[in-house]
C-alpha cells in the first residue's frame, strides 16, 4: 500500500488541537468554583445554556468511526444511507418532550437512578453495570481504530496518537469536570466542521464542480432514490433508516447517561429541550457533510478504486487516502483533517470518562457510603475519572490483540443500547410494568441482542460473500449503532438464506427496535403474571402513560386494570408541594408567596433529599415540577 507522510505544518496543528483542548481543562480546573463539588464536576453546576449543550450534545456521538465510516458507505453503496435524517425528527422530538421533563424534572445525576424510583435497586444497578461493561469495551476500541488507520495510510505512530488522544482526554476530564468536556466539544466541533468543509472544497474543485460531482456520482449509480421495500432483512430501505433509525436516535438521545447528564447540567428545563431543537439542524449538517465527502470522493476517483486497486486494505482507510491524495500539495490541510479526525474520538472518549464516573459515583459508590463528605466525593470522583482513562488505554491494547475479533468486540456496543432503551419505555409509558418484569425484560433483551450479533457475526465470516474487511463503517453520529455496522455483509445481491441465518441476517437498523420491543413485551407478559404494579405503588412522577389516551376505546374499567393510569396520592402532592415552597425563591430571587400550583419557578429537590432548605439545588432558577403534569 502507498503510504503518506506528513509535514512540519501538519504536525504542529495536530499538537495545537491537544494544546488547546489540554488548556480548556486547565482553565476550568483553576477558575469558576475550581471543581470543588460533585455538582460542579458532574453536572457544571447546572448552568449550561442551549447551545454549548446542542454542540457538545452533536460532538459526543459524532466518533472517528462516523467520519471514516459514512462517505465509504456512500462512495460504495450510493446515497441512500442519507435518508437515515427522516429518523433524526421523532428521534429528537420525543427525548425532548417526555424523557427530558421526566429526568429533569427527577432532579437525577445518574440515568440509573430513575430505575430505581420506577422499579427497585436491583434494576438500577443492573442498568447502571450493562452501561459500564457497554461503555468500557468502546472507549478503547474507538480509540485505537482510526489510529490504526491513520497508521497504515500517514505512518503516524500509532501508540503515539494513541497515548497522546487518551492522556489528554484523560486530563481535561479528571481536572475540568463536565463543563471542560462540553466546551472542548464546542471546540472540537468547529474543528470538525472545518476538516471535512475543507476536503469538501478542495475535492470539488479538483473534480470540476459539484454539479461534476453529482453528474458522475448519478451515471456511476451512486444518487439513491427511494426503496420503499419492507423487507426488514435488506440492510438500507426507506422504512429500515427513517423508521429503524428512530429507536437507534432514542437509545443515544432519549437513555444515553452521556447525553442526558448534558440535559441535567442545563439550567432550565426550557434550555435542556431547546439544546434537542437546535441539535437536529447541526445533525442534518453533519451527515450532509459525511455524506458529500463520499460523493466527492467517488467523482475523484470514478470506478478507480483504491481498495480495490490495493491501495488501502479496509474501506476505512479510503478517506484518509483520499484525504492524503487530494491535499499533499495543501500543507497543513491533512493535518486539519486529522485533527477533526481525532476531534470526533477526544469528544466520545472524554464524554464516555465522564458518564463512567458519573455512575460509578452516583450508582454504586455514594449508596453505600452515605457518610461520604462532599469534599471526597469529588476528589473520587475526578480519581475515577482517571482510573477510567487508563483502562480505556487497556482496552486500546487488547484491541490491538483482537485481530478479526475486534469487529464482535465492537459490536457488544450496540448490542446494548437497545435492551437500555427497552427498560426505561417499560417504566416510563407501562405504569403496571413490575420490577420483576423489568429485571427479566432487561435480560431477555440482552440475551437476544448477543443471540443476534454473535450468531451474525458468526454465520458471515465463514465463508463471507465479500471479506469482512470489506464491510463498511456507517454511522448515524453516535456510538449506539457505529459497531453494528461492521458485522453486516455489504452486498446488495446476497443470496437468499432460510432459517436462523436469515433471522440473523436482520438489518442493524432494526437491531435497537427488535431488542427493545423483547425488554417491553417480555416484562409485561411477566409483570402480568407475577401481578401488575397497583396505582398506588406507582410514583406518578417518573411515567408518562399514553396508552390510556391510544387505547380510548376500550371500557374505563378494563383501562382502570391495566393500571394505565395512576391516581395522584394527595398526600404526596401536598408534601411535594410544601417541599418546594420550602426553598422560599422565585426566579429573580423574591420569596415565593400564593397558591403552591402557580409557582412556576421553583426546582424540586434532588433525588434523595427531603429538606429542601438543605439542597442549594432548590434555589435555582428551574420550572417547577408539577406532579399532574404527567
Amino acid at each position: 500500500m502507498a503510504q503518506m507522510y506528513f509535514s512540519t505544518l501538519d504536525y504542529v496543528i495536530f499538537a495545537l488541537l491537544l494544546v488547546l483542548s489540554s488548556g480548556i481543562g486547565l482553565f476550568y480546573a483553576f477558575t469558576g468554583g475550581r471543581q470543588r463539588t460533585t455538582q460542579e464536576f458532574l453536572l457544571a453546576d447546572r448552568s449550561m445554556s442551549c447551545l454549548p449543550l446542542a454542540l457538545s450534545l452533536l460532538a459526543t456521538f459524532q466518533s472517528a468511526v462516523a467520519i471514516l465510516g459514512v462517505p465509504a458507505e456512500i462512495y460504495t453503496y450510493g446515497t441512500q444511507y442519507w435518508f437515515l435524517g427522516i429518523s433524526y425528527i421523532l428521534g429528537l422530538l420525543i427525548p425532548a418532550h417526555i424523557f427530558i421533563p421526566i429526568f429533569y424534572r427527577l432532579r437525577l445525576t445518574s440515568t440509573y437512578q430513575y430505575l430505581e424510583l420506577r422499579f427497585n435497586k436491583t434494576a438500577r444497578i443492573l442498568g447502571t453495570i450493562t452501561f459500564i461493561f457497554q461503555m468500557v469495551i468502546y472507549t478503547g476500541v474507538v480509540l485505537y481504530a482510526p489510529a490504526l488507520a491513520l497508521n497504515a495510510v500517514t505512518g503516524l505512530d500509532l501508540w503515539g496518537s494513541v497515548l497522546a488522544i487518551g492522556l489528554v482526554c484523560t486530563v481535561y476530564t479528571a481536572l475540568g469536570g463536565l463543563k471542560a468536556v462540553i466546551w472542548t466539544d464546542v471546540f472540537q466541533t468547529v474543528v470538525m466542521f472545518a476538516g471535512q468543509l475543507a476536503v469538501i472544497v478542495v475535492g470539488t474543485l479538483r473534480v470540476g464542480g459539484m454539479e461534476q460531482v453529482w453528474s458522475i456520482a448519478q451515471e456511476g449509480g451512486r444518487i439513491s432514490g427511494f426503496d420503499f421495500n419492507p423487507d426488514p432483512f435488506e440492510r438500507h430501505t426507506f422504512w429500515t433508516l427513517s423508521f429503524g433509525g428512530i429507536f437507534v436516535m432514542l437509545a443515544l438521545y432519549g437513555v444515553n447517561q452521556a447525553q442526558v447528564q448534558r440535559y441535567l447540567s442545563a439550567r432550565s428545563e426550557r434550555e435542556a429541550i431547546i439544546s434537542c431543537y437546535v441539535v437536529f439542524p447541526c445533525q442534518q449538517i453533519v451527515l450532509a457533510l459525511g455524506c458529500l465527502v463520499g460523493l466527492v470522493m467517488y467523482a475523484y476517483y470514478k470506478e478507480d478504486n483504491p481498495l480495490a486497486n490495493g491501495y488501502v486494505k479496509t474501506t476505512d482507510q479510503m478517506v484518509l487516502y483520499f484525504v492524503m491524495d487530494i491535499l499533499k500539495d495543501l500543507p497543513g490541510l491533512p493535518g486539519l483533517f486529522v485533527a477533526c479526525l481525532f476531534s470526533g474520538a477526544l469528544s466520545t472518549i472524554s464524554s464516555a470518562f465522564n458518564s463512567l464516573a458519573t455512575v460509578t459515583m452516583e450508582d454504586l459508590i455514594k449508596p453505600y457510603f452515605t457518610a461520604m463528605t462532599e469534599s471526597r466525593a469529588t476528589l473520587l470522583s475526578k480519581g475515577l475519572a482517571v482510573a477510567y482513562g487508563i483502562i480505556c488505554l487497556a482496552m486500546a491494547y487488547i484491541a490491538s490483540q483482537m485481530g478479526s475479533v475486534l469487529q464482535a468486540a465492537l459490536s457488544i456496543f450496540g448490542m446494548v443500547g437497545g435492551p437500555l432503551l427497552g427498560i426505561f419505555c417499560l417504566g416510563i409509558f407501562f405504569p403496571c410494568a413490575n420490577s420483576t418484569g423489568a429485571i427479566t425484560g432487561l435480560v431477555s433483551g440482552l440475551v437476544m441482542a448477543f443471540w443476534i450479533g454473535i450468531g451474525s457475526f458468526v454465520s458471515r465470516s465463514s465463508p463471507p460473500l465479500i471479506p469482512v474487511n470489506a464491510t463498511v463503517l456507517p454511522d448515524v453520529g453516535n456510538m449506539t449503532t457505529a459497531a453494528m455496522t461492521t458485522l453486516i455483509a455489504a452486498a446488495k445481491t446476497k443470496a437468499r438464506t432460510t432459517g436462523l441465518k436469515r433471522f440473523y441476517s436482520l438489518s442493524y437498523m432494526w437491531y435497537s427496535a427488535h431488542n427493545s420491543a423483547t425488554v417491553v413485551i417480555v416484562g409485561l407478559i411477566v409483570s402480568f403474571i407475577t401481578g401488575p404494579m397497583k396505582p398506588k405503588d406507582v410514583n406518578p412522577r417518573t411515567i408518562f402513560p399514553v396508552l390510556s389516551s391510544l387505547l380510548f376505546f376500550l371500557p374505563e374499567r378494563y383501562r382502570d386494570k391495566l393500571c394505565f393510569r395512576v391516581p395522584l396520592d394527595k398526600r404526596d402532592d401536598e408534601h411535594s408541594a410544601h417541599r418546594y415552597m420550602m426553598a422560599q425563591k422565585k426566579c429573580d430571587g423574591g420569596p415565593v408567596t400564593g397558591d403552591v400550583d402557580k409557582v412556576e419557578n421553583v426546582a424540586p429537590a434532588p433525588l434523595g433529599e427531603v429538606d429542601a432548605e438543605s439542597s442549594p439545588q432548590i434555589h435555582r432558577c428551574i420550572h417547577v415540577f408539577h406532579e399532574t403534569s404527567l
